[in-house]
């Protein structure tokens, strides 16, 4: 019973850990993570974006008496883009609001990443949306590009 679990499990996580090998669009900041997040929370509030949530990974850990590098994750919407994605497939809705992780990696440079939403366009088989992935993608790559001082 417990390799049937064990199976179970591996087999819902496998997939979504292959999607996300990969399929990060990264740009290296020239700013530490707190400053690119900061930059880039202003960006999306200055263009109107509801930042729904900003979570500090480094605070978390220390919290739970643990260390780890600078990482924090930015969660921001538009419900006028967002809400036509979820009527054509409620599923995509385990992606949005769309999100930006900012972390320092192990040669101590920081990274910006996020989700093209090209990929989910076609991981989620939603048809007749290409303009609203595009306008997505152009606005994601943007964001990103200015948070890390590369604008």
């Amino acid at each position: 019973m417990r390799i049937v679990h064990l199976t179970l499990a591996l087999a819902l996580i496998w997939p979504s850990a292959a999607f996300a090998a990969g399929q990060l669009v990264t740009t290296e900041s020239k700013f530490s993570v707190k400053e690119t997040a900061d930059r880039l929370a202003s960006a999306l509030q200055e263009k109107g974006l509801n930042v729904v949530a900003r979570v500090d990974h480094a605070a978390g850990a220390k919290k739970a008496g643990l260390e780890m590098p600078p990482a924090e994750v930015l969660m921001f919407g538009n419900p006028k883009l967002g809400t036509p994605l979820m009527l054509a497939n409620p599923e995509i809705a385990i992606e949005l609001p769309m999100k930006i992780v900012i972390w320092q990696d192990s040669a101590g440079k920081v990274q910006i990443g996020y989700v093209d939403p090209d990929n989910l366009k076609s991981r989620y088989a939603v048809e007749g949306k290409d303009e609203t992935f595009k306008t997505m993608s152009k606005a994601l790559s943007g964001f990103a590009k200015s948070a890390a001082g590369m604008n």
